[in-house]
């Protein structure tokens, strides 16, 4: 097994809330790792950073969880994590943390379009063609059958 050697994104999403569409390929720019909750992103952070010692680029809250969790995140976030954290709200506006010069990190408020444009930037959600070739796959696949006994 080879060791993919892109960055990683670990994201934490709420997929009935988010209409994003992650750009999971391999042609991504970074590795997104999707992670259940956003209460073990610590976790996994820490996890990534000292045990198997990947690179972690970004951590990522979309539409999942509360603000109040991506605040104690950011109070528990290992100083010398040098990567950005992102948490995307209900109305696509966000909040980013970033290292600063020297020592610490500022905490910006973006706009929705302003959270788009700093996602598709960094390579993170499927361009037009890469969308038009999932919802293609996805209306080519039979619609799943929910049985209840």
């Amino acid at each position: 097994m080879t060791r993919d050697p892109r960055r990683i994104t670990l994201v934490s999403r709420n997929a009935a809330l988010s209409h994003l569409e992650w750009d999971g390929t391999s042609g991504c720019p970074t590795r997104i790792i999707f992670v259940k909750s956003p209460s073990i992103l610590e976790y996994a952070l820490r996890n990534a950073m000292a045990e198997i010692q990947r690179d972690v680029e970004r951590v990522v809250i979309d539409r999942a969880g509360t603000a109040s969790q991506f605040l104690e995140l950011l109070s528990r976030v290992p100083v010398e994590y040098p990567g950005d954290l992102l948490y995307i709200a209900l109305d696509g506006s966000a909040y980013l943390s970033a290292r600063v010069r020297g020592d610490g990190r500022a905490l910006y408020s973006l706009s929705a379009s302003d959270a788009e444009f700093y996602l598709s930037t960094n390579g993170l959600v499927a361009d037009e063609a890469t969308y038009d070739r999932q919802q293609a796959v996805r209306e080519s696949e039979p619609a799943a059958t929910l049985l209840c006994a």
